[in-house]
């Protein structure tokens, strides 16, 4: 069952050590964002700065990518298997106000958008907010 997780991790470069294959393994079965937050409760038996090194490893080596829905808390997700991390990769979310998930809606990329001369774009924060099917 590692295997999965193992072959994620090393062709991303990345040390599959035994909690970041359980936290990617986490990571897969979610269809929601999730916060430092949620794994601290997940993982009780782990501490604090081992979760957030891992995300934070995750994060630098394109496995998940960082939303900031507008909650104050900033919640992480899979990238997808063929994300660069490169603007034309990023894609809305959408935060439900009644259950507080956050969804990944990998089907709507972010448009290009034509910034003035010498303007770069790094990361676009595009979040819907409204209520999800669940609660709907």
């Amino acid at each position: 069952m590692n295997e999965r997780e193992e072959n994620k991790l090393k062709k991303r470069k990345v040390k599959p050590t035994a909690i970041r294959i359980l936290v990617l393994r986490y990571l897969m079965e979610l269809k929601t964002a999730t916060s430092l937050i949620d794994l601290e409760n997940h993982f009780e038996k782990s501490d604090r700065s081992t979760l957030f090194r891992t995300l934070k490893t995750f994060e630098s080596k394109g496995i998940i990518h960082k939303i900031d829905d507008g909650t104050g808390i900033t919640k992480y997700a899979l990238c997808l298997e063929s994300c660069n991390c490169q603007p034309a990769d990023q894609h809305f979310h959408f935060h439900c106000e009644k259950c507080n998930q956050t969804y990944c809606l990998t089907e709507l990329n972010v448009p290009q958008i034509d910034l003035p001369t010498n303007f770069s774009m790094l990361q676009a924060n595009l979040v819907i907010k409204g209520v999800c099917a669940n609660c709907n």
